[in-house]
């Protein structure tokens, strides 16, 4: 995990372009999502932090963002009533 107020803006468009950075997150709501989802682009950037995967946003304990990723929100909502999370 990045977080934003860590890279520069230069490096960090190096790293999306490379393929390095494929989600963004918002470190105080614990919510991960794509990097062009418009809740994404709203937050601040003092909150905002990037991972290189899905599964390294999920290992930290982050949940999918209701917007830009409505499929894999409604599993883990589906998975958190069930109980399983």
């Amino acid at each position: 995990m990045i977080q934003h107020n860590e890279i520069s803006s230069l490096e960090l468009k190096h790293k999306i372009r490379k393929g390095e950075i494929l989600f963004g997150g918002n470190k105080k709501l614990k919510i991960y999502g794509l990097l062009n989802c418009k809740s994404g682009m709203r937050m601040l950037q003092q909150n905002r932090v990037f991972f290189s995967s899905e599964k390294e946003a999920k290992e930290l304990g982050y949940r999918p963002c209701g917007n830009c990723m409505k499929a894999a929100y409604k599993s883990w909502q589906n998975r958190k009533l069930d109980g399983f999370i």
